[in-house]
């Protein structure tokens, strides 16, 4: 395994979203969290605005967005961020977020995830998970791309948080059936596939766009109990619980859960850098595709960084977006 030269902070994994901005000023950053209505979001959207931040709210639902966007103004005295709907599994939603945009764009936290119980299909016939937690930030993030890059030269850089998590451990990207039609369907293993993904898209992003000013990195925001698992299995669950008995984590609060994401898209290590994959608000150590996740539950695979890999998904989700 890989352990040398990682990126260190300060932080831990006690450490909170909030404590990490504590004494910053975000004046003049503008932000995007999706999935912000709730959860991790809502949290790391609440405590970006509270350091000056101008932040949207990008959520499915935009009454719950509505009342996340209330509550964050009067919990903080910030400004109250604005509610925009965004649908990940819905192109035409991402097509109107991003021609709606105005301005530049200095900080996109892709947050929002989708678990499923058993196989749903977007109107394109792509496996939801997938569809949802990469694909659709895929797009969006390639429709902000400009408005990125203007961000970055205002601010001396701009950033992109793609939020990932230990489950990628599970599954890299099947390349031959990347949308379970010829395989049988088991949510954690296409839960475990987006994950991947999500990481992927941070190392080529960073690859592409580095020139632009624009860095990626992935984060897993560790065990934190969110509405994401409303639709585990009673096998999830239970995995989830023998994990958590084993040692492999401890459930975290929303604002430690939140933290690792607001360090990838403050701390002055991660400024200028990318394509790296922080747990407990440091870079993650890189063990091999054979390891187990029960042994290295801070580790990130080698799979979900393989430059190739990343190169390729790219190529391929361009493909897809730009089909029929």
């Amino acid at each position: 395994m890989t352990s040398s030269a990682l990126i260190t902070t300060s932080f831990s994994a006690a450490t909170t979203a909030e404590e990490v901005l504590d004494g910053i000023d975000l004046g003049g950053l503008r932000a995007v969290v999706t999935g912000a209505s709730s959860g991790l979001g809502a949290e790391t959207a609440r405590v970006l605005a509270a350091a000056g931040a101008e932040v949207a709210l990008a959520v499915r639902n935009r009454a719950a967005g509505n009342a996340a966007a209330d509550e964050i103004a009067r919990s903080t005295g910030a400004s109250r961020p604005r509610v925009v709907l965004l649908d990940l599994a819905n192109r035409g939603t991402v097509s109107a977020f991003v021609d709606a945009w105005r301005g530049p764009l200095h900080l996109l936290v892709n947050n929002a995830g989708v678990v499923t119980s058993g196989v749903e299909r977007t109107a394109e016939g792509w496996e939801l998970q997938f569809a949802t937690n990469h694909l659709g930030h895929f797009g969006l993030a390639m429709g902000l791309r400009d408005a990125l890059a203007r961000g970055a030269e205002e601010r001396a850089g701009a950033r992109i948080v793609s939020v990932s998590s230990t489950a990628h451990m599970r599954s890299g990207i099947d390349f031959d059936d990347l949308h379970f039609e010829r395989r049988s369907y088991d949510p954690q293993t296409a839960y475990a596939q987006s994950k991947t993904a999500n990481s992927l898209f941070a190392v080529e992003a960073t690859r592409l766009w580095a020139s632009d000013g624009i860095v990626a990195n992935a984060v897993n925001p560790g065990g934190v109990a969110t509405g994401l698992q409303r639709n585990f299995t009673t096998q999830q669950k239970e995995s989830l619980d023998a994990a958590e008995a084993a040692g492999v984590f401890t459930y975290k609060s929303v604002g430690q859960g939140a933290a690792t994401s607001v360090v990838a898209a403050v701390a002055e290590q991660f400024a200028h850098t990318g394509g790296h994959y922080l747990d407990d608000a440091q870079e993650a150590y890189t063990v091999p595709n054979d390891a187990e996740l029960a042994r290295h539950p801070h580790g990130v695979k080698e799979w979900a960084l393989d430059p190739a890999a990343a190169q390729r998904l790219w190529a391929v989700s361009t493909d897809l977006l730009q089909g029929p």
